[in-house]
Parts: structure tokens; sequence; C-alpha cells
């Protein structure tokens, strides 16, 4: 059977770039790999979503940003996590547990 990939429901991205990025910083392929990664391949997050959710990010002051040298020796954008963008995580995720924990309620009734 083929493995289908979920796609992300509104508001679930922010959360996993925060996550992806609370442990050291990565650039934006980085980031896609790690959220894949953190999913178990369940998400697999395109260019096309992931670059405007890290803009807006660092633009609401939960990520900053760095330029370096990626693990091949390109010029690459590092994200990393600000204590605004650790604050964040910590009440989206309290607020995610908290869906999570009604819904599988919701669904042994």
């Amino acid at each position: 059977m083929a493995h289908q990939r979920s796609t992300l429901l509104q508001g679930t991205l922010d959360l996993l770039i925060l996550k992806a990025v609370s442990t050291c910083a990565l650039h934006g392929l980085g980031v896609s790999r790690r959220i894949e990664q953190i999913t178990n391949g369940t998400f697999q997050v395109q260019p096309g979503s992931l670059f405007p959710a890290l803009h807006r990010l660092e633009e609401a002051g939960w990520l900053t940003s760095e330029w370096d040298a990626s693990e091949n020796n390109r010029r690459a954008k590092f994200y990393a996590l600000t204590r605004a963008g650790r604050k964040q995580l910590a009440e989206e995720t309290a607020e995610w547990n908290k869906i999570a924990l009604a819904m599988a309620q919701a669904l042994e009734a």
C-alpha cells in the first residue's frame, strides 16, 4: 500500500517550524527535512509553503536569521528561535496538546 502524505492543517505549519528550529539553527531545506523527520514522514513541506512561513515567523519576531555556509558549502539563510519564539512554541504546544486530547476523547465517545 502506498504511503499517503497528510496535508498540513491550517496553523500547524508555524508550530512545526518553531519545533524544528528549537534545538539548533537550520536553513530552509534543513527545516523541511527536520519536519519530515519529527513527523515520521507524515508531513513534507514544500518550498512554496515553507519560505513564506519562515518569513512570516521572522517578521513576528519568533525567528531570527543569519547567512552562513550550508553543509555543501553554499550560502544559506539559517533560522533560529528567539526568546519570543520559545514562548510562542510553548503556548502553541500547550494549545495543540489540549486540542489533540479533546479530539481523541471525542473520537472514543
